[in-house]
């Protein structure tokens, strides 16, 4: 097993990307909170947050080892660069090292237990996900926008177990695009899924109905992504701005799953907008915190 390959099965950009989401949510809450201070807080809790994340990603794949040998062969199990028994180890690994450094910084700062629990129900939910979830469809969509979007739940209640309304408004932006996404993919992938018997949306009621439904979760990202604007964020001038980016690409996004065949490639362009538009999306509420 290569250093390269453990890396790889960990998909570093998307634990990196959803570490993002701890950092917002550390920053939006923070009140004369040393320097210092911030600064360990933010690293210990973007690790806790990425091992968490990984040993997720890591499960996902042993569970989903048929399936993606049909969609994904590509991947270290199904290529065969990593056998089921080194991958198993690394899960374990993962999720020790992520739960570790959360009871370090829990400890270090005397943070609420909340802290603890929030950071083992997401390790929880990612074998649920893999082992479950995967299958069952929707209910497998929500909780990946949930897996995202803890993050910024779990970065505010570094600083305080009393959460603002506009962080839980980031949340369900986060949470409702990415479920968007999801169904999406299942659009995508209908061809391994129907083989494995994955009951994603896609095949249930067809490509059609699932992407009337996706549209559905994006209309209320963008309804959650507006209200920030009525609450006391600290920087609402640099929000707004980045919000109306944010908005315009997922316009661009409607208009694909409006006017597009929904072929493979079609759906494929779908999700990586979704995907850039989610990234916007989090600089925003970035932004919104300097």
């Amino acid at each position: 097993m290569k250093l390269k390959d453990t890396l790889e099965i960990a998909r570093p950009i998307n634990c990196v990307m959803g570490a993002l989401s701890v950092i917002i949510g550390l920053l939006n809450t923070r009140i004369d909170i040393p320097v210092e201070i911030l600064v360990i807080n933010i690293i210990l809790g973007v690790f806790t947050y990425i091992f968490i994340a990984a040993s997720g990603m890591v499960i996902n794949d042993i569970y989903d080892v048929e399936i993606d040998k049909i969609n994904r062969p590509d991947r270290p199990i199904p290529r065969g660069s990593i056998t089921l028994k080194q991958a198993k180890l690394l899960f374990i690994i993962y999720l020790s090292f992520g739960i570790i450094l959360c009871i370090v910084n829990t400890i270090l700062f005397n943070l609420s237990l909340l802290n603890f629990i929030l950071a083992s129900f997401f390790g929880f939910i990612g074998w649920v996900y893999a082992k479950w979830g995967k299958k069952s469809g929707f209910f497998g969509n929500l909780v990946v926008g949930i897996s995202f979007s803890i993050g910024l739940v779990y970065g505010a209640l570094l600083n305080s177990i009393f959460i603002p309304l506009y962080i839980f408004y980031f949340f369900i932006t986060a949470f409702s695009l990415l479920v968007s996404r999801e169904i999406i993919k299942g659009c995508e992938d209908i061809e391994g899924d129907k083989k494995q018997g994955v009951k994603t949306l896609a095949i249930k009621f067809g490509v059609k109905n699932s992407r009337n439904i996706a549209l559905i979760f994006a209309v209320i990202a963008i309804i959650f992504f507006i209200l920030p604007i009525s609450t006391n964020i600290l920087n609402l001038p640099l929000f707004i701005v980045l919000m109306i980016v944010g908005l315009i690409e997922v316009a661009y996004t409607f208009f694909l799953m409006l006017t597009s065949k929904l072929e493979v490639r079609d759906l494929k362009k779908i999700s990586l907008s979704l995907k850039i538009g989610m990234f916007i999306g989090l600089i925003a509420f970035l932004f919104a915190s300097i």
